[in-house]
């Protein structure tokens, strides 16, 4: 076995564990955060009890919410511009994935100035961040733990990436209380967004022992919780199970990196603005039936993870694996074209010529070209 790296912040996790967020963030050495969520959140009633905590432990706040579903580089600026004439010393994200890539790439310019793009890409941060805190509010995109952000750039009409250990958040605070205000659809896109991190995660080239573990118990936890969840939205254990879930692909796939799949769902994102997870969902099984020469044992495992029963060789067994995805997302009622959600033929060059560019290719199983993505799309409409 290689030596490999392994990170992750703090972790706070359980029914109840946003009261913690006042005493952290004033052990942090906060005096005055920047709290990032958006307006849905703002109608919820939890950035009041955000409010409450921080006032508490004697923390002042400023609330910036102008966060769109695919973040834009342009509210980035606005919120780094709020930051510094707030005079805030610290960001607490609070929102799914949206607000906390918006709270990550916002502390990132606070201290190392520039311009966002100067930043795309792996490793370009040079000075430290000021304290982060996330709260996830949906239980999918994992990126309280995570070092990656994505943002859209709106004249390329793109997400681009940014990747550095100076990402990972220094807390996450994973309460799945917060969960309940969550629809039944956004439970079911970001449920199937924790399971492409999942999967992804476990077949990467970058995967490990370590991230194995959490990859394989985030698909077991999702297989097991996402159909109830979706179906009873006030099932508390279903939601306790989904957190962790989400928890869990988050810690993979921030140290095994992702693969295709999420390389072309990143630029559906930018240029149709989608939910992301609706385009994992569409996605997901092609790039799996693209993926599995490369990798028929992991699939066979995978399958086994999902409470699938397959014998004999490992083809069979595999195959289940990317069967079981597709009715799961048929059973949540997501979409199963990219043309449902707006996509044509057209704009496939396009796409395509993004994904070659994109990080996550690196470490995808199996080397695609770009008429391997481009059929890929075409098969996906």
């Amino acid at each position: 076995m290689n030596i490999s790296k392994f990170v992750i912040p703090e972790v706070i996790f359980g029914p109840g564990a946003l009261q913690h967020l006042g005493e952290n963030a004033a052990g942090s050495g906060a005096s005055k955060v920047l709290v990032v969520t958006d307006t849905g959140l703002l109608k919820t009633g939890w950035i009041d009890k955000v409010v409450d905590y921080l006032g508490a432990a004697g923390v002042a706040f400023e609330i910036f919410s102008a966060v769109s579903s695919n973040p834009k580089d342009t509210e980035v600026e606005l919120a780094v511009e709020r930051y510094q004439t707030a005079c805030c010393d610290a960001v607490v994200g609070v929102g799914g994935g949206s607000c906390a890539d918006m709270a990550k790439v916002t502390a990132m310019l606070a201290t190392n100035g520039g311009r966002l793009t100067d930043y795309e890409g792996i490793n370009k941060i040079h000075q430290p961040l000021p304290p982060v805190i996330i709260a996830p509010t949906t239980a999918g995109t994992g990126t309280e733990v995570t070092q990656f952000a994505r943002i859209v750039h709106t004249e390329r009409r793109l997400k681009m990436s940014f990747i550095s250990r100076s990402l990972i958040p220094d807390i996450a605070l994973v309460d799945p209380d917060l969960l309940t205000t969550v629809s039944a659809r956004m439970t079911a896109t970001t449920g199937i967004d924790a399971l492409a991190h999942a999967i992804e995660a476990y077949v990467s080239l970058a995967a490990t022992p370590l991230t194995n573990l959490h990859a394989l118990n985030a698909i077991r936890l999702v297989f097991g919780n996402l159909r109830q969840a979706v179906a009873d939205r006030h099932d508390r254990q279903a939601n306790i199970n989904m957190a962790l879930a989400s928890l869990n692909a988050g810690i993979a796939f921030s140290n095994a990196i992702l693969g295709a799949g999420h390389a072309m769902t990143h630029q559906v994102d930018g240029l149709m603005d989608t939910h992301h997870g609706e385009a994992n969902a569409v996605l997901l099984p092609h790039v799996m039936l693209f993926n599995l020469p490369n990798c028929r044992q992991q699939f066979r495992e995978i399958a086994q993870a999902m409470g699938e029963t397959g014998s004999g060789d490992a083809l069979p067994a595999a195959e289940q694996a990317i069967d079981a995805v597709q009715k799961l997302t048929e059973d949540i009622g997501l979409m199963q074209s990219l043309t449902d959600l707006g996509l044509s033929e057209d704009q496939l060059q396009r796409l395509t010529d993004n994904v070659m560019q994109d990080k996550c290719m690196a470490t995808n199983p199996r080397m695609a070209t770009p008429e391997d993505i481009a059929e890929l799309f075409r098969k996906a409409l």
